[in-house]
């Protein structure tokens, strides 16, 4: 949907009010961490912050191949977005806000307003702590490295959770979700409609044992089963046996974040489509040396359903790695690298565009910021991206430069 002024201007005013992007990790007693509220409204705290990004140019805005002769536009999006908590009693009300601007100046079709909201409750109890959330997604954005098309589509999702405290520092819980996603009608990608290909439930449940080391800090195993069921896709539907290993980090430690290693039994209900067994990882990383440096870790290793009818799903593998040095106050140079590897899985008997095909998405880029205060950082970027392919028309490389500004409240 296109941006108008007036919704610029109301976003601008929101987030004054009420406008984040990741709830507060949690306390081993079930107590959110709200260290981060810098705004206080009696019982409700707030974290708001507001963020122009990508003002400048994107000199491929359809991620067309340098045959097609790229296209270039001026762009920018502002997002304004908040963390808040509130108190109740013993438990606690938890939410996050979050709306993603995005204009661009000749092609009116890419313009749009994406937003998010989830709100989550927390009742920890003396040996137990039950939790639940809800949050819904509306944007028009692409859904990930493979389609090219920025396209409308709804997420909802439901979490649930009751954890019991064996002993201090020993706990065991059952947690269930439930993610509903839905394109538009009239989405399309490569001639195939991303509604029919997939819209899709997915349902898991999980039991979990975690050992807490410090308030912050703790090691989890996870064993669980999940089934995605595709509306008008079956041959896609499949279910899935998952075990993993994690470890959440203190966010105040000299290495922050966490990270897990897990393995996947996925299996198609359909016999024609091959299953995958094997690893899998995420990671979100970060350490700081002598309180001038920061390197940054994010990692992701695990099954993304595709559009593509001969090749419903690939194995996506992929790794960004920052690098953030403060030269001296208040300038700081970041320099980032990523690359995702899609190996996709062909349907038995099917002639696929590209056997064993392997798409390849590399980027690398760089920042110099400069700091007024705590709260506003002023940056200049640039950063490239370039996908290789063995079919034809799915390559591409484009360029996007220009400034941004972050301010917290």
């Amino acid at each position: 949907m296109p941006v108008t002024h007036q919704q610029l201007i109301a976003a601008g005013l929101a987030v004054l009010v009420l406008s984040s992007s990741t709830s507060a990790q949690g306390r081993a007693d079930g107590e959110p961490d709200v260290s981060r509220a810098y705004v206080r409204f009696g019982r409700l705290l707030l974290n708001p912050t507001i963020a122009l990004t990508n003002f400048g140019v994107d000199t491929n805005v359809f991620n067309e191949t340098d045959q097609s002769s790229p296209r270039e536009d001026f762009t920018l999006t502002l997002t304004p977005q908040t963390d808040l908590w509130l108190r109740m009693g013993r438990s606690w009300v938890i939410g996050n806000v979050k709306e993603d601007l995005v204009w661009y100046k000749t092609f009116a079709s890419e313009r749009s307003a994406n937003d998010s909201v989830k709100v989550g409750w927390v009742m920890p109890l003396n040996r137990l702590t039950v939790s639940g959330d809800a949050a819904y997604l509306s944007t028009r954005d692409r859904p990930g490295f493979e389609i090219d098309a920025r396209s409308q589509r709804n997420e909802l999702a439901y979490h649930g959770g009751v954890e019991i405290r064996l002993r201090p520092k020993t706990f065991v819980g059952v947690h269930g979700d439930r993610r509903t996603t839905k394109f538009d009608s009239v989405a399309t990608f490569e001639g195939v409609s991303l509604r029919d290909a997939l819209n899709r439930t997915a349902t898991s449940a999980v039991v979990t044992v975690r050992q807490q080391i410090t308030p912050l800090t703790g090691i989890m195993l996870d064993v669980g089963r999940a089934q995605d069921r595709f509306e008008f896709s079956p041959l896609r539907d499949a279910d899935s046996t998952t075990l993993s290993v994690g470890i959440k980090l203190d966010p105040f430690a000299l290495i922050k974040g966490s990270a897990t290693l897990g393995y996947r039994d996925f299996r198609p209900r359909s016999s024609g489509l091959p299953g995958y067994k094997g690893t899998t990882a995420t990671a979100d990383l970060s350490y700081v040396a002598f309180g001038r440096t920061r390197v940054g870790l994010q990692a992701t290793r695990d099954v993304q359903y595709s559009f593509e009818i001969a090749e419903p799903y690939y194995l996506l593998t992929g790794v960004s790695v920052s690098l953030a040095q403060q030269v001296f106050e208040p300038v700081d140079v970041i320099g980032r690298f990523g690359r995702q590897r899609l190996n996709y899985r062909e349907r038995i008997g099917v002639t696929a565009a590209a056997p064993d095909r392997i798409d390849s998405v590399r980027s690398f880029g760089g920042s110099i910021g400069y700091r007024l205060g705590n709260s506003v950082r002023i940056g200049f970027n640039v950063d490239q991206q370039r996908r290789t392919s063995p079919v034809g028309n799915r390559g591409y490389h484009g360029l996007r430069y220009g400034t941004s500004v972050t301010y917290g409240f």
